[in-house]
């Protein structure tokens, strides 16, 4: 069996390493298996299961699993009106304006398209990795007939050619896109299809393109696209999605940025990515090793990184607790217990859920867990890489608790529960420590609302702390969404800060009722492909037309930072705005000294 089909087997389980494998043990291993190494410092492995424990049993380390993500977009809604009568939202030079256009102009984006500026995204190349695209939609075909798409890698479509280096999947070229245009059937020469449309929508939002015209954004840049393929089933299954949820590897996202930033070399041309999708999975404070290997290609000249924050701000999927001393709980020789509890009300009809609960560094935490039912489980005691499997006499409830007292990347408590078929009703998490408390704090994800079947929620959740990763990330540009018609925090938003405390979001962008090739949508991955055009126009100023050459995500960052709107009777940054409301003409007029 070669590389490629060890990729795509089901019979292989996929590893991701924070270290480059040796080949020559690969070449020696007693194991069967294949790799693909990454920046030299970063491997994504795939691995006979035969012989091997269990994926349950720990037999990685929780780092090494690839994570799980989702798209963040939440709803369609009807398509508004075209036109707003007169001036009503604003004045734009030459008379009335374009409702649909009304989200780009506050932001600042329609503005620098114009004199003396003129930034349209001209030489500038934008990353889509998602869904992947309709490459025959008129957003994606310049006046001239030909494709904007520099290069497609559909993970998913295995009868072309791989892209170097990742043999998986087949590589289109523009000429091959513009073939397939040109054909009277197009998908026989470039079978690539955007099944749910949310990668055409990101990349027509992120170029501007509304409704057979460009109404702001970057309409000259171009796009290099990645489709991503599926979770394979035993992720699935482990992590206990729904049937029909759509869900992304982390090692998949891993290697369509590698593609994307080892193809672009050539062309020498500046490159932002934008990610719209994102998973309640992981420590929240971008610690995982996808967040590791972001920071390094965010830290590269003349890129950018754009990443949304989710929308788990108002599902009720995270719970942050302190222990505090009660004198309800007693230990073995009737000391006090320092304790908490977290309430989790489950919804008929979940077939599987799956909770993290991450411990704050130096505590040691136990559990107590009781069902709606009344029965209990024992306190969880500590092991290295520890599974305990649970079967509850008078629920159908099976639940696997793994235990990592020293979680690899971030040192701190793990805890991880499967929860197979778990019974309706109120779970009680009843978390305690011994010993002295030096910090008491914990936090527990659900979650995202798409990989459940039905509701679940805590009772007593906390909306802050609820940015999907890898938003959390440092390097990058991470944007909440806010509704632009009249200047409100949307609701549904992640929120930050990061989980120790550092900043997160760095800025919001209109992500409410916006307009997309099919109507008005919703969605933090939306505001992120907004600002990702704004970020377009910005890296043609800087580095096309030679104002800052070298520049990265780090300085982009920073630039629209000062450019953010701000409201004077609000502290910045704070949980939800970050720094401000995007803004990009003021960024220049911050430059200019207006």
């Amino acid at each position: 069996m070669d590389c490629k089909e060890k990729i795509l087997s089901e019979n292989y389980y996929d590893v991701i390493t924070d270290f480059a494998f040796n080949t020559n043990i690969q070449n020696n291993s007693m194991y069967d298996l294949c790799s693909i190494n990454l920046e030299e410092k970063y491997s994504l492995i795939y691995i006979n299961m035969q012989g091997i424990q269990n994926l349950e049993e720990n037999f990685f380390e929780y780092q090494r699993i690839p994570k799980l993500y989702a798209p963040m977009q939440d709803s369609l809604q009807n398509v508004l009106p075209d036109e707003v009568p007169g001036n009503a939202l604003g004045d734009i030079p030459g008379g009335g304006m374009v409702f649909d256009s009304y989200d780009w102009f506050i932001s600042g984006i329609t503005a620098v398209q114009r004199p003396p500026l003129n930034l349209t995204g001209r030489g500038v190349l934008i990353c889509i990795i998602d869904s992947g695209i309709d490459y025959r939609n008129p957003a994606f075909i310049d006046e001239n007939g030909n494709s904007r798409i520099l290069a497609l890698w559909d993970q998913t479509v295995q009868s072309g050619q791989s892209p170097d280096n990742f043999p998986y999947g087949s590589l289109y070229s523009r000429q091959d896109i513009n073939r397939a245009l040109q054909d009277e059937n197009p998908y026989s020469i470039v079978p690539s299809r955007d099944m749910s449309g949310h990668g055409t929508r990101m990349a027509a939002v992120a170029c501007g393109y509304i409704r057979e015209q460009y109404i702001g954004s970057a309409p000259e840049a171009e796009l290099v696209v990645v489709k991503l393929k599926e979770a394979k089933k035993y992720l699935r299954d482990f992590y206990l999605l729904p049937e029909g949820a759509l869900a992304y590897q982390e090692n998949d996202i891993m290697a369509a940025m590698a593609f994307a930033d080892n193809y672009v070399v050539p062309f020498r041309r500046p490159m932002v990515y934008c990610l719209g999708v994102g998973t309640n999975q992981g420590d929240h404070n971008g610690s995982s090793v996808l967040s590791s290997y972001i920071n390094e290609l965010a830290r590269k000249r003349s890129r950018a990184m754009i990443v949304c924050g989710g929308n788990e701000g108002n599902t009720g999927h995270h719970y942050r607790g302190i222990l505090r001393e009660t004198g309800e709980y007693r230990g073995e020789n009737g000391e006090q217990v320092l304790g908490a509890e977290a309430e989790i009300r489950v919804a008929e009809g979940v077939q599987g859920l799956f909770l993290e609960f991450w411990g704050a560094s130096p505590d040691l935490y136990s559990v107590v867990i009781r069902s709606p039912g009344g029965e209990e489980i024992p306190a969880v005691p500590l092991g290295l890489q520890q599974s305990i499997t649970y079967r509850f006499v008078y629920d159908s409830t099976v639940l696997t608790i793994d235990s990592e007292p020293v979680e690899t990347a971030t040192g701190e408590q793990l805890m991880l529960f499967r929860m197979i078929a778990p019974t309706a009703g109120i779970w009680t998490f009843r978390i305690s420590a011994r010993g002295n408390i030096y910090n008491g704090r914990f936090d527990m994800w659900l979650p995202v609302s798409t990989f459940l079947s039905a509701q679940v929620t805590f009772i007593t959740p906390s909306p802050d702390v609820t940015i999907t990763e890898p938003g959390m990330t440092e390097e990058v540009i991470t944007v909440s969404a806010y509704n632009g018609e009249n200047n409100s925090f949307y609701i549904n938003s992640g929120r930050g800060f990061m989980r120790l405390g550092g900043i997160k979001p760095d800025l919001a962008a209109p992500g409410v009722n916006i307009s997309t090739l099919r109507g008005k949508e919703t969605g933090s991955s939306l505001a992120a492909a907004m600002t990702t055009g704004a970020v377009a126009q910005f890296l043609q100023w800087a580095v096309v037309d030679g104002n800052n050459e070298v520049v990265e995500t780090r300085e982009i960052k920073q630039y629209l930072i000062r450019g953010a709107v701000r409201e004077g009777d609000m502290s910045y940054p704070n949980e939800l705005w970050g720094y401000g409301r995007l803004n990009l003409q003021r960024v220049f007029e911050v430059l200019a000294g207006i």
